[in-house]
């Protein structure tokens, strides 16, 4: 996150005080705690470079509207972290233990809830009407998304394709990750957003989504900043599991839904070890990486068209280097 958001985040979160008593003061603490972590900032940097392309010029009024959009982006992203991983029982958030690990999940569930409060507050900050329905179809997108996840996990659904898993990632992930950012940096510099940016941003968004859910099987835990394997562990629909369970060995497959069927806490670490060793031998994790590059090309080539009318080229750059980079990252 850039020095000034962080610094508007700061101004915006109420800082623990000594005077209150200790429960809110842990509450205060908690409220920071995702957003002082880091992370790498993609959606505020993506939304504040297309208000440079669309002409906003750093220091001006638009550029404050455009900030405080960035850090909504932020406090959206970090409230929803909070409760996925609450969700998905995870370990670990940005190299460190879940909130929830930390505090419990009922303490962590409400600070969740006050973030999402202070976003709409940062929404407000930003002074722009127009903004608010990109918000709201954003969240409801994202949710979408997000039951079509658990759902399939609660229900213990694997009867399902590669194209059942692209609907949940483009709902779940471009949308935030993508979509709605350019959308937001354009209407800060007053224009109406290409509508290219919805086909672009969906086909981008399940790109960074495929590369993450490899990273997750064989990225470097120390950059990828989550635990290696998490995902098989959690029971995550990915594309990688769906494309393998297409061809895998009848006796593998009957490992891996026993396997399924049980809590992360109860799964056998000798199976799972099995599990991480073939899917990693088969074609599953090629095949992923292959469908990420032909969504990154499509939504490249697609976002290319639709910055070409952008006023400010030179940002129009940035932004498409960017997404390439999230695109086909390594890390």
């Amino acid at each position: 996150m850039r020095p000034d958001l962080a610094a508007l985040v700061r101004h915006l979160l109420p800082a623990p005080d000594p005077a209150q008593r200790p429960e809110l003061q842990l509450l205060y603490r908690m409220l920071l705690d995702y957003p002082e972590r880091g992370g790498k900032g993609i959606r505020s940097e993506l939304l504040l470079l297309s208000a440079q392309a669309y002409g906003v010029q750093p220091g001006s009024a638009a550029w404050n509207r455009a900030l405080w959009l960035a850090v909504t982006l932020e406090l959206f992203q970090n409230w929803v972290l909070i409760h996925d991983d609450i969700a998905d029982d995870s370990e670990e958030r940005r190299g460190q233990p879940a909130l929830h690990r930390t505090y419990g999940v009922p303490l962590a569930l409400n600070a969740g809830d006050a973030l999402h409060a202070y976003m709409w507050e940062a929404l407000l900050n930003a002074d722009l009407p127009a903004a608010y329905p990109e918000i709201l179809n954003m969240i409801h997108r994202t949710a979408e998304g997000q039951h079509l996840d658990l759902a399939w996990m609660e229900h213990r659904e694997w009867n399902l394709t590669p194209a059942d898993y692209l609907e949940m990632v483009q709902l779940k992930t471009a949308y935030y990750t993508v979509v709605v950012p350019l959308r937001l940096g354009a209407l800060a510099g007053g224009y109406a957003p290409p509508s290219e940016f919805g086909a672009a941003g969906t086909a981008l968004g399940a790109a960074f989504q495929i590369r993450d859910d490899v990273l997750n099987l064989i990225g470097d835990a120390q950059l990828y900043g989550k635990e290696i394997g998490g995902d098989l562990l959690e029971g995550k629909r990915t594309l990688i599991l769906l494309r393998w369970l297409e061809d895998a060995p009848a006796d593998q497959r009957a490992i891996f839904l026993a396997q399924m069927n049980l809590p992360r806490s109860e799964k056998n670490t000798a199976a799972m070890t099995d599990l991480l060793g073939w899917l990693k031998e088969s074609g599953a994790v090629a095949y992923a990486q292959q469908v990420a590059d032909e969504h990154a090309g499509r939504g490249l080539a697609l976002l290319t068209r639709a910055l070409e009318g952008a006023p400010e080229q030179q940002a129009g750059a940035q932004i498409l280097a960017l997404v390439s980079g999230l695109a086909r990252r390594e890390a």
